[in-house]
């Protein structure tokens, strides 16, 4: 029974990962992150409030590690200073699985006073939310059902965003053509440091 119903979570979350949208979209933020970080020494400050949150800390550090220059802006230290961090060539890529997270909202317009024309990318599981009305590109996850048996817990919805997360990192490794040797640059110690130093 246990063994049935564990292959039902993982069969959900394997369903909601090929239902990513492969419309077009993902293209666009690529095109953008790279014009304004590979051709305009921008950086992606990511952001998002809690589990989405830390999905975001997690691609701005593989996306660093990776050849994409990239932080993580909590969204309510963003209020209390961290917007300082923001420049005017930089893209700004919102989590938010609702789409209208408040914190991420009044993100966006803190951000926009500041930089009345900073490039926003936006990470959501609700095209109709508040984000879509201020995102230059606007990348959705499939509205995935979470496993969660109370379907609150975000579980399929985080992790459909890490999949989109990862399918960044590497059509970004790929664009700029990014190395082994790079890649040991940013990345000396520990397991990963001296493997990629491996002639």
């Amino acid at each position: 029974m246990i063994k049935t119903r564990i292959q039902n979570i993982i069969d959900q979350e394997i369903a909601a990962i090929q239902n990513i949208p492969v419309d077009g979209v993902i293209e666009k933020a690529l095109d953008l992150i790279h014009q304004q970080i590979h051709q305009k020494n921008g950086k992606l400050v990511v952001s998002g409030m809690g589990k989405a949150g830390q999905i975001g800390n997690n691609m701005a550090t593989t996306l660093s590690s990776t050849g994409t220059p990239a932080i993580f802006m909590h969204p309510s230290e963003a209020q209390h200073g961290d917007l300082g961090v923001l420049q005017s060539n930089d893209v700004l890529f919102l989590i938010s699985n609702s789409g209208k997270t408040r914190e991420i909202l009044e993100l966006e317009f803190l951000a926009r006073r500041l930089h009345p024309n900073l490039k926003i990318i936006g990470l959501t599981g609700n095209p109709d939310g508040e984000m879509t009305a201020f995102c230059d590109v606007l990348l959705h996850t499939g509205n995935p059902k979470e496993v969660c048996p109370l379907g609150l817990a975000p579980t399929t919805s985080t992790t459909v965003m890490t999949v989109v997360g990862d399918i960044l990192v590497v059509l970004l490794m790929e664009k700029i053509k990014f190395s082994k040797e790079e890649y040991a640059k940013r990345h000396h110690s520990g397991y990963l440091g001296s493997k990629a130093r491996l002639k």
